[in-house]
């Protein structure tokens, strides 16, 4: 089918054998010379990382051993990085740090909400809780650069604007990283109130490559904070998101770094294979997910068949109706160069 925008058709979803979805997107594969290796559509697509920032926006805090500072745990740490879904185990550990650094909940801008996982939500419902900040997904986040202003003495109630030294560091991390100038960042401001930045797939394929193996990082400070962060995320999967969530099936094979974003964004590091993978889902589709990276995984020769087992999982091939019965299937129909 005709590719459109640098995208090109990467699933196709069927009912009784009729096509009933298209999904189209672009994939970018780059070695650790920073060269694009495979692709799909157009690797010099530019888009926001939405929440796949944050493990680079959690390195501020890492080089300042902000952990090490409030004597926090491992887990805690990663919520740092975390889309968390609202489970109690996750609103424990947030309620930890706060108490552990003396962040107040209102401190927080993130907004109030109630839990992205349905039976959290459910269950705070029951309860007749009201929407709180902590249950918002992006509260770790928060709570890491509020402990970092607050061990550095700058400003806590500005933390989120443009021009703090939190905000602008963030974007100087990004653009070591991804081997980009500062002023060819892109910035807009995220669904929780923070800048928000943009990058061309190859810079954030290469962004998660470095994430993953930060021996190719030439700062000592930042290649310690990203290897620390990166070992956060993969000693507690189940933070990074939930329990049934592809980014805590990719993090519980020690051998990748990775951490979806809004509307279908999606970066991945893997360790020993030294590649980065970069993918957009143009719809901002996350259910396809799953069967785009597993089928990369695949294609690539990817020798931990539980990893992509545990993608299949998460979300299916088969499609089922609401009453279980087997009504299609979903295909990823790509080919790369």
């Amino acid at each position: 089918m005709k590719a459109y925008d640098g995208f090109e058709v990467l699933v196709q979803e069927y009912r009784e054998g009729i096509l009933e979805n298209i999904h189209y997107g672009a994939i970018t594969v780059v070695n650790d010379k920073g060269e694009v290796i495979h692709q799909v559509g157009n690797p010099d697509h530019e888009t926001y990382l939405r929440s796949a920032a944050k493990p680079f926006q959690a390195l501020p805090a890492m080089k300042r051993n902000v952990d090490e500072v409030y004597g926090l745990t491992s887990a805690e740490t990663a919520l740092f990085a975390a889309s968390h879904r609202g489970e109690d185990y996750h609103i424990e550990a947030l309620l930890s740090i706060a108490k552990k650094t003396g962040i107040r909940e209102e401190q927080l801008y993130c907004c109030a909400t109630y839990p992205l996982n349905e039976d959290a939500k459910a269950e705070r419902l029951r309860n007749r809780e009201e929407k709180r900040r902590i249950f918002h997904n992006c509260s770790g986040k928060h709570m890491g650069l509020i402990a970092l202003a607050k061990h550095m003495g700058w400003d806590e109630s500005t933390y989120y604007e443009l021009s703090h030294p939190i905000q602008q560091e963030i974007i100087q991390s990004l653009a070591e990283l991804a081997e980009v100038p500062v002023e060819k960042i892109g910035i807009g401001i995220d669904g929780c109130g923070l800048p928000v930045h943009t990058l061309p797939l190859n810079r954030i394929a290469l962004a998660y490559l470095k994430l993953a193996n930060p021996d190719m990082i030439q700062d000592e400070t930042t290649r310690k904070a990203a290897a620390k962060i990166a070992q956060r995320m993969n000693e507690n999967p189940n933070m990074i998101a939930d329990r049934k969530f592809v980014c805590s099936a990719l993090l519980k094979d020690p051998n990748i770094v990775a951490k979806g974003g809004a509307k279908g964004v999606y970066g991945i590091g893997l360790r020993k294979e030294r590649i980065g993978i970069s993918l957009k889902v143009s719809d901002g589709s996350e259910a396809v997910w799953p069967v785009i990276i597993a089928t990369i995984l695949e294609r690539i020769g990817y020798d931990n068949q539980e990893t992509i087992d545990r993608l299949y999982e998460v979300v299916p091939n088969t499609i089922y109706n609401d009453g279980g019965l087997v009504v299609g299937e979903r295909k990823a129909v790509f080919n790369w160069s």
